[in-house]
């Protein structure tokens, strides 16, 4: 076949596939997850059902690509906020709001959390913080550090408010300096 017709195909699978998890998240954004069914989501992305069916072979299957293109969304924010300010700082508090935002949920939200897009996503993001720690401190290596980050800014999803994770923050900030509490 011609490049322009594997091109035209090829974007054409991808702006279905598009429509597809952006009609799911509004699905999951008004009934949540439980309320997700294949005939709403062909509904709602324009599509017929049979073709629905040729991209994704179920509801999870829909749900795990639309978490993975949020997860994936959210380390492109945080890359962003480096580039655009070099500030640990920022990324570490924009993390935490992340984190706040998105709380774990029980239920079929916690099937989504444990899934292997998520370990990789949390994977490169300590990869990623570990890169920006290189200089903070040279008693405890960049990884661990960066470890300890994602999981002590993991808590922002079970505090009550903005002020209690900027306050959070400030603490992990103050770990990662060694600072002494007062």
């Amino acid at each position: 076949m011609p490049k322009l017709w594997n091109d035209t195909i090829a974007s054409h699978r991808e702006a279905v596939q598009e429509a597809v998890l952006d009609a799911a998240a509004a699905v999951v954004a008004e009934r949540g997850l439980t309320g997700v069914t294949m005939a709403e989501v062909a509904q709602r992305a324009g599509v017929g059902r049979a073709t629905l069916y040729k991209y994704f072979p179920d509801v999870e299957s829909i749900l795990t690509a639309w978490h993975q293109r949020q997860v994936g969304d959210h380390l492109r924010q945080l890359t962003e906020i480096w580039t655009n300010t070099g500030r640990l700082e920022a990324v570490l508090e924009a993390y935490a709001f992340i984190c706040h935002e998105h709380p774990p949920s029980p239920g079929p939200a916690a099937s989504l959390h444990r899934s292997e897009h998520v370990a990789r996503g949390r994977e490169h993001l300590v990869d990623f913080l570990a890169g920006l720690m290189t200089d903070v401190r040279d008693d405890v290596p960049a990884k661990e550090l960066a470890t300890y980050c994602v999981h002590a800014l993991g808590a922002a999803g079970a505090v009550p408010s903005k002020a209690a994770v900027r306050r959070l923050v400030a603490v992990v900030l103050s770990g990662l300096r060694g600072e002494a509490g007062r």
